[in-house]
């Protein structure tokens, strides 16, 4: 009996394949440390400015619209630090306010305003749809899980916290595609909502590496991202 529910923890958490197609090539890594060495000019923060004075104040209404109780008051910062790639990200500062954040190479990749408000309005989104105690409780129930089962076949302390992180990796992950898909679906109507184009502003994704359908990717295939923008703007 040890020995099967062992066997069964390695094949939850490395013998799992997949058929669907290798990721397609990413830049290359010249392209992407040129890239993240980039700083956005005079215009593009002044871009930002606008677009983030036009898109939080949509995002808090719709999130308030969504969740009354919930902090709405949203934060967007630049992460100022030096060599960090294109990026932005969602976080929570010490009492729980919503920290939306765009690294300064982020602000000098995109295209036009469009790509900016799309991004923007997509970090929103997660907050909005609580992405983060989500994946937390989805971490805990994997840790518990896992943690669980290795205890149940004897494996001692060591083992069983390795399990158990094991558990929470593959929890956090095993529905964070669908979040970054309901983040595009919600995102596409908070930058409609502000005027922009988010069909036009998804197509940042086609200049950025595609994460394939990978088991237990972060991150669902760009194209499928951006289909999903394009029928939701088309219902909106």
């Amino acid at each position: 009996m040890r020995s099967l529910v062992l066997v069964c923890l390695v094949v939850l958490t490395g013998c799992v394949s997949t058929s669907a197609p290798a990721p397609q090539p990413g830049p290359s890594r010249t392209e992407m440390a040129q890239r993240s060495a980039a700083k956005p000019s005079n215009a593009q923060v002044a871009q930002f400015r606008q677009v983030v004075s036009r898109v939080e104040p949509v995002a808090e209404r719709y999130c308030r619209q969504v969740n009354p109780q919930q902090n709405c008051n949203f934060r967007v910062v630049v992460d100022k630090r030096e060599g960090l790639p294109p990026n932005a990200y969602q976080t929570l500062d010490k009492d729980g306010r919503p920290i939306l954040a765009f690294t300064n190479s982020m602000l000098a990749d995109v295209r036009n305003a469009d790509e900016l408000a799309f991004v923007l309005s997509h970090e929103a989104a997660h907050h909005i749809r609580n992405h983060i105690p989500r994946s937390q409780q989805n971490a805990a129930a994997g840790a518990i899980l896992l943690g669980g089962l290795a205890s149940i076949a004897g494996a001692g302390g060591a083992a069983v916290e390795a399990a158990a992180n094991v558990g929470a990796s593959v929890g956090a992950r095993s529905y964070s595609k669908d979040f970054e898909l309901e983040a595009d679906a919600t995102g596409t109507v908070i930058a409609l909502r502000a005027g922009y184009d988010p069909v036009r502003g998804a197509q940042y994704f086609n200049r950025i590496p595609d994460p394939g359908d990978t088991f237990l990717g972060t991150h669902p295939p760009n194209a499928e991202r951006i289909e999903v923008v394009i029928q939701t703007a088309a219902q909106y």
